[in-house]
């Protein structure tokens, strides 16, 4: 059985993943389709004394085994008031090599796309800490055109729209997923995935997969529990009611200027950079 939606596992532990695959395999699906992880997540579980980017390189080959044929997304880390699009590109080229199914996650900004330009000609990416219709906007233009691998065959790219913090902050962050969609689907081509990320609750899942978003990253707690309601789909006349959030109205933007004219900025996009680079940087060894 499948859904609507590919299943992503959202966390640093790969007891997590594997525990998350089985339990779907035992309702009947296939398994994960993937991983996602990040600095703090990665930074949560790392040992006193470890050299931190080993410990990393070590905790995704445990996730490829589990899961194989799914993507495992790894994310390039620095300090973000002199990490360059250069050092990223860098970062990108080594980390691709670790696992056979790496997915390169860049930062929603001008210095992540310039990267992004460059290196989803080589790679798949995973465009990050995302908030806004319009940085989604930037995404799109700056990746359309992607160089075709063997076969005919093109680097996956996928963007994560971070809901739950947008729900933090009194607004509606599955908005942000819907418009998107929406956006991306009256332009007509499908070459970015979206990916709804900061997972909060049942009703992210259920809201998402009414949408069909493209790919759903889940952390495990969340996970567990639509899992143990029975992996609940929304009905067709599903409605995502939330009482005191802030509606994020669909915007009408162009996709045909150049990438870097679109409003790139979000407070939530550098508050997320410096979270994780903090939690990474108080682990580096």
């Amino acid at each position: 059985m499948y859904f609507p939606s590919r299943i992503f596992i959202d966390g640093g532990d790969p007891a997590e993943t594997k525990e998350a695959d089985t339990i779907l395999k035992k309702g009947g699906y296939h398994g994960l389709d993937g991983q996602t992880t990040n600095p703090t997540l990665i930074a949560k579980r790392a040992p006193s004394g470890v050299k931190a980017l080993d410990f990393y390189k070590d905790t995704v080959r445990e996730m490829s085994k589990i899961i194989p044929n799914g993507t495992i997304s790894i994310q390039v880390i620095g300090d973000p008031s002199t990490l360059t699009s250069e050092e990223m590109v860098s970062q990108a080229r080594d980390r691709i090599t670790w696992i056979p199914n790496g997915i390169i996650k860049l930062p929603c900004t001008q210095k992540g796309l310039d990267a992004a330009e460059i290196f989803c000609k080589e790679g798949p990416i995973n465009i990050t800490l995302n908030f806004s219709q319009e940085q989604a906007a930037a995404v799109y233009v700056a990746t359309l055109r992607l160089a075709p691998l063997a076969q005919g065959k093109r680097n996956e790219v996928y963007i994560s729209p971070f809901v739950g913090r947008l729900d933090d902050k009194g607004e509606k962050g599955m908005d942000v997923v819907a418009n998107i969609l929406e956006m991306y689907r009256a332009f007509g081509d499908s070459h970015v995935k979206v990916l709804t990320a900061s997972v909060r609750n049942v009703p992210h899942i259920l809201y998402a997969l009414w949408l069909k978003s493209d790919i759903i990253t889940i952390p495990f707690k969340v996970f567990k529990e639509w899992a143990d309601g029975g992996f609940l789909q929304p009905p067709k006349d599903y409605l995502y009611d939330t009482p005191g959030l802030t509606e994020i109205p669909y915007r009408e933007i162009n996709l045909d200027q150049d990438w870097k004219s679109y409003d790139l900025h979000h407070d939530l996009t550098d508050v997320g950079i410096q979270r994780f680079w903090d939690d990474w940087n108080a682990i580096v060894k």
